[in-house]
């Protein structure tokens, strides 16, 4: 009697979520960090990249039977498109204004969820331990910035989100670039 083999040879879906996340967070970063003002380039980000793209990457992870990358990459992708959201709702008439306080709230709860997303990672690789621990760390921020009103703060999230997202955008390169030569091009770290 013969056993049936299943091979999965589906496309990693991890590269378009940590782009999709890593460029948006780059871009808004920016702007966090007081170079321009947030516009419509970061929104339409948020809501095709950073949201979309994560979302579909998402369910291609759970095609894959991968509940964290399911887990991340949606919730992510849903992040993106809670904030525009929060940002644009008001101008549209669907409620009023979130305050700072409450973005304090909700920036927060994101990073307790990231946090216990990092000892996820302490099991995948070196690469996703510092996209998770640095953006961890930019939530707490963007929390305290909203908490204590500070434009500092909020300046030191810009610089630190964008080092968050280059290191998703590393991560995701580096997969690409490692299957597309079938060696170690850009090395992750496995644990």
């Amino acid at each position: 009697m013969s056993s049936l083999r299943l091979i999965d040879n589906t496309a990693n879906p991890a590269p378009l979520g940590l782009l999709g996340f890593g460029m948006t967070t780059v871009l808004l970063n920016i702007h966090n960090a007081g170079y321009y003002e947030l516009n419509t380039m970061i929104l339409a980000m948020g809501i095709f990249y950073g949201g979309m793209a994560q979302i579909i990457a998402g369910i291609m992870e759970w095609k894959k039977n991968n509940t964290f990358g399911t887990t991340a990459f949606t919730s992510y992708g849903l992040f993106w498109l809670t904030l525009v959201g929060l940002l644009l709702m008001p101008s549209l008439g669907l409620g009023t204004a979130t305050s700072k306080v409450a973005f304090a709230a909700y920036f927060f709860m994101w990073g307790l969820f990231t946090f216990v997303m990092f000892i996820g990672t302490l099991r995948i690789n070196r690469a996703l331990q510092v996209v998770f621990l640095t953006l961890t760390i930019l939530f707490f921020l963007l929390a305290a910035r909203d908490y204590f009103g500070s434009a500092a703060i909020g300046t030191l999230a810009g610089y630190e989100g964008i080092i968050c997202g280059l290191s998703a955008i590393y991560a995701a390169l580096a997969q690409v670039l490692n299957e597309v030569y079938k060696k170690v091009v850009l090395p992750l770290g496995p644990v």
